[in-house]
């Protein structure tokens, strides 16, 4: 039987999840893995899927994809747009929406697997399919790994994975060494002396100091980073008071934190800290601050070897020019966590969703950057064909070429 993508892609994206309640995902991609004739394992890491795939002797491959959604309202008006609620970390009621393509990529797996099974006479060795949860928390590869991942199924030789993204379709984006920027994400609390609103000078106001704290957080990269450096200090959320008459007690900070270099992550944490600590100081803060590591990503790294070797393939299969080199992605990604503590080479590439005619217009323009929904965005919605086909292609094709 053959199995529906386009039908399976768009309930996928109509019903998103967020990190780590992914169980409707999960299950259905666990189904489809069995219907497939893999051995399924369930709950990895909370809700993470593993199928494993024997297919004689040869390298093990493992092929990951990550499936949560995020706090989004989609804005798409497609007529399987999500209408999709659920609870965020704090208990607060937000929409859901698959705003990363997280949805394509559990599609294009299932699709590349059913691919693999189908040609099985054609290969060798052992395929480890990982579903992997909480991409968007940079938890969820930790969370697997913490539950035996490495250890409870065959160990990698490779770690292989993909990302839909706004290049054309038809396009693969790759290259060898730092393909994703490192990141830290940051809570910050910033504690004051709550009081009436009509006396502020019986109060320490933390709003007050937030507002300064990020103003002067914006001059770290700016004013104290070598401009040939890449650095990214950005203030993604800030949480304080309830009602207009009160000066609250405190005021929390979300900050997302992006580098190349170890070195890089050293100098701007200090620099946040340094910042955080001066400006509460200033405003006779009651209190220190206290700064939260919410995650931590280390850079994604392309194997060169690998690299070289997977573009090639891709020239080879779907057609030269295939493969251009998008540059170093300030994004970022947990994937490396698997080839990193398994000692394997990693490949991580990605490909386009966006319809060629509609970027080469925005491209002649100078418009991507405002006509090209990105990543996050409520409007982000690849092209599901052919981006679909294409996502099962790069993946047969990518997973083929390591296997005997």
């Amino acid at each position: 039987m053959t199995i529906d993508l386009e039908a399976l892609y768009t309930d996928l994206h109509e019903h998103p999840e967020l990190s780590f309640q992914e169980t409707r995902t999960a299950a259905i991609g666990a189904g489809h893995l069995r219907d497939l004739g893999l051995e399924v394992t369930e709950g990895v890491g909370g809700t993470g899927v593993v199928g494993v795939l024997r297919n004689g002797d040869g390298r093990t491959v493992w092929l990951r994809a990550d499936m949560d959604g995020l706090p989004v309202e989609e804005l798409t008006g497609l007529p399987y747009a999500s209408r999709a609620r659920g609870l965020n970390p704090q208990g607060t009621d937000v929409p859901v929406m698959h705003a990363c393509g997280h949805d394509m990529h559990v599609a294009a797996m299932i699709g590349a697997i059913e691919q693999l099974v189908t040609t099985r006479d054609e290969w060798s060795g052992t395929i480890v399919v990982v579903m992997q949860p909480a991409e968007e928390f940079g938890a969820g590869a930790r969370a697997m790994i913490a539950d035996g991942v490495l250890t409870r199924f065959p160990r990698p030789d490779i770690v292989l994975g993909q990302h839909v993204t706004p290049l054309p379709t038809g396009v693969v984006g790759v290259r060898p060494g730092t393909q994703m920027a490192a990141s830290d994400g940051l809570t910050i609390t910033l504690y004051g002396r709550g009081g009436h609103g009509s006396r502020p000078h019986a109060t320490v106001d933390p709003i007050v100091m937030a507002a300064a704290t990020i103003m002067r957080l914006q001059g770290i990269v700016s004013r104290e980073i070598d401009p040939r450096e890449m650095a990214v200090v950005t203030v993604g959320s800030i949480h304080a008071g309830l009602k207009h008459n009160i000066i609250p007690a405190e005021a929390r900070l979300e900050l997302s934190l992006r580098y190349a270099h170890d070195e890089s992550r050293t100098r701007v944490l200090e620099k946040v800290e340094r910042v955080v600590r001066a400006e509460a100081a200033a405003s006779d803060a009651p209190l220190p601050p206290t700064i939260e590591t919410d995650h931590t990503l280390p850079p994604t790294i392309n194997d060169p070897d690998a690299t070289a070797r997977l573009t090639a393939a891709f020239d080879r299969e779907i057609g030269a020019g295939t493969v251009l080199d998008p540059g170093m992605f300030t994004g970022s990604e947990d994937v490396s966590w698997f080839a990193r503590e398994a000692g394997v080479p990693l490949v991580f590439w990605f490909w386009g969703g966006v319809d060629p005619a509609v970027y080469m217009r925005a491209q002649a323009e100078g418009a991507i950057e405002r006509d090209i929904p990105t990543n996050h965005s409520p409007f982000f919605a690849p092209l599901l064909q052919p981006t679909l086909r294409n996502g099962v292609q790069t993946l047969t094709v990518a997973a083929r070429e390591f296997l005997a």
